[in-house]
C-alpha cells in the first residue's frame, strides 16, 4: 500500500501542475484579447477625432466659399448704389449692405472658430496618432512574448502529461479510477495528508483510532468528513514521494 500511495501522491502532484499549466494557459489569450482593445480604443479614438477634423474642415471650406459670396454680393451691391436715384431704393440698399456685413462678420467669427477646433483636433490627432504607434509596438512585443511563452507552456503540458501517463501505470486499476472519481469531485484534490491529527484539505480532525490506522498505513484509508484518501502526512517516505514529484 505504501508504494500505491506514494504513486499517488507523486500522479497527485503531477496533475497540479498540469492544471496550472493549463490555467496559466488560459491567461495568454485573455492578455492578448486586452492588449488588443486597447489598441483598437485608442485607433477607434484617432479615427472619431479624425472625422471630425475633415468635417470641421469642409464646414470651413463652406463658410469661406459663402464669405466669398457675401462679399460678391457687397461689392456689387456698392456698385449699384451710384445708379439709384431714389432716396427709398438708396436706403433700402444701404440696409442690405449693412445686413450683408454683419453676415459676413458672423460667418467669419464662426471660421475663426473652428480653426481654433481645427488646431485642437489637430494636436489631439498628432498626440493620438503618436500614442497608437507607440501601442501598436508594444502590443506586437507583447503577444510575441506570449506566443512564445504559450508555446513553452504547451511544451512543459506534453512532458507533464507523458510523466502522468508514467505515473498512471504502475497504479491499481481500481485504485486509479477512484482517484479519477474523487479528483473529479473534489476539485482535482482526491488524496490529502492528515498532519497531526487533522486532515490538510478539510481541516477536520481526524478520530484517534482511524488516525493510528493511517499512521500504520497498511491499508487504504479515507477522511470521514471530505471523503478523501488520507495518507500521514509525516511519514518520510510520502514527503519525499511529494517532493520527489
Amino acid at each position: 500500500m505504501v508504494i500505491q500511495m506514494k504513486q499517488l501522491i507523486a500522479l497527485q502532484a503531477c496533475d497540479s501542475r498540469i492544471r496550472e499549466v493549463e490555467e496559466r494557459k488560459k491567461l495568454g489569450p485573455e492578455r492578448i484579447n486586452r492588449l488588443n482593445e486597447e489598441l483598437k480604443e485608442v485607433e477607434k479614438r484617432l479615427q472619431d477625432e479624425s472625422d471630425q477634423l475633415e468635417k470641421y474642415r469642409q464646414e470651413r471650406r463652406d463658410m469661406e466659399r459663402e464669405i466669398e459670396d457675401i462679399e460678391a454680393r457687397i461689392r456689387k451691391s456698392n456698385s449699384k448704389l451710384a445708379a439709384i436715384s431714389s432716396n427709398r431704393e438708396y436706403k433700402a440698399a444701404l440696409k442690405e449692405i449693412d445686413d450683408l456685413k454683419r453676415t459676413k462678420a458672423l460667418s467669419e467669427d464662426r471660421v475663426l472658430a473652428m480653426m481654433e477646433e481645427i488646431e485642437r483636433l489637430q494636436a489631439a490627432c498628432a498626440q493620438n496618432r503618436e500614442k497608437q504607434e507607440g501601442l501598436r509596438h508594444q502590443t506586437e512585443a507583447e503577444c510575441r512574448e506570449i506566443e512564445a511563452e504559450m508555446a513553452s507552456l504547451d511544451k512543459m503540458l506534453q512532458d507533464l502529461e507523458r510523466e502522468r501517463d508514467r505515473l498512471s501505470t504502475g497504479i491499481d486499476e481500481d485504485l486509479l479510477r477512484r482517484y479519477h472519481f474523487l479528483k473529479g469531485r473534489k476539485d482535482g484534490l482526491a488524496i490529502s495528508p492528515v498532519v497531526k491529527g487533522v486532515c490538510q484539505t478539510c481541516h477536520m480532525d481526524i478520530p484517534p483510532q482511524r488516525f493510528n490506522e493511517v499512521i500504520r498505513g497498511d491499508r487504504l484509508m479515507t477522511c470521514p468528513h471530505c471523503n478523501r484518501i488520507i495518507y500521514w502526512g509525516e511519514d518520510e517516505r510520502f514527503v519525499s514521494a511529494k517532493e520527489e514529484a
